[in-house]
């Protein structure tokens, strides 16, 4: 199996993703607040690249949700936290969700086979079903502001890991995945203080959202895993 890394959503090529399986991470906080909304039993999610796109795509009974620099967008249900998406807001109902970072490159991932949506928080399901759809893969960190995330690199490289360990043998990857594998083993102690270190950690950090990078960085919470089926998101 070769697993390729991409470091963020601005070097994603649609060749790379042909005949692959994508993996999108963004850690803080797209898809983890994916897995959340699913777990919560949203129906399913819409990505979209714009803020007026969602507002098109948007039917009577769907709750818009999303940030713009992580802050929750003007006339939107929700934000980006994971934390909001809760059982008694968004069960039964179908999201149309916009982000940053996170809701565009499972856009640009489109050309795969699969488009899955990989974090922490769903770490082994994703590197389990990546192993059950019998494709070679392509981990794309969305990265913030078209700049690599340390985040999603450390994620990436948990997945590479849980990989290996299920394969039972190393994993064939690129420059870029064998340091993003020797990044989670060496901080693998440490996960929560290596995602609260990261630029964007440390903006949410400021505004008062520490207790989200305390839920994006546990591992494998969930054996959820978001996975792409026409224009939705679904368990």
């Amino acid at each position: 199996m070769q697993v390729g890394v991409i470091a963020s959503v601005n070097e994603a090529r649609a060749d790379r993703f042909s005949h692959r399986t994508a993996i999108v991470i963004d850690v803080l906080r797209a898809t983890s607040t994916m897995v959340a909304a699913l777990e919560a039993g949203a129906t399913g999610i819409v990505p979209t690249e714009t803020v007026l796109e969602a507002k098109a795509l948007h039917r009577p009974g769907d709750l818009l949700g999303g940030e713009r620099f992580c802050r929750k967008i003007t006339g939107f249900d929700l934000g980006n936290s994971p934390q909001e998406y809760k059982s008694e807001t968004v069960g039964g109902k179908r999201l149309v969700l916009t982000t940053t970072n996170g809701t565009r490159a499972i856009i640009k991932s489109m050309r795969a086979d699969n488009v899955l949506a990989g974090a922490i928080v769903n770490a082994t399901a994703c590197a389990r079903t990546i192993v059950e759809l019998r494709r070679d893969a392509i981990l794309l960190c969305a990265g913030s502001h078209d700049e690599f995330a340390v985040e999603d690199g450390l994620c990436a490289g948990l997945l590479l890991d849980r990989l290996e360990a299920l394969i039972g043998q190393p994993v064939e990857t690129d420059d870029f995945g064998t340091a993003m594998l020797a990044l989670y083993r060496d901080r693998r102690q440490a996960v929560a203080e290596t995602v609260g270190g990261g630029t964007t950690g440390r903006r949410l950090i400021k505004m008062g959202l520490g207790t989200d990078i305390d839920w994006c960085s546990a591992v494998d919470t969930s054996d959820l895993v978001p996975r792409l089926n026409g224009d939705w998101l679904t368990k």
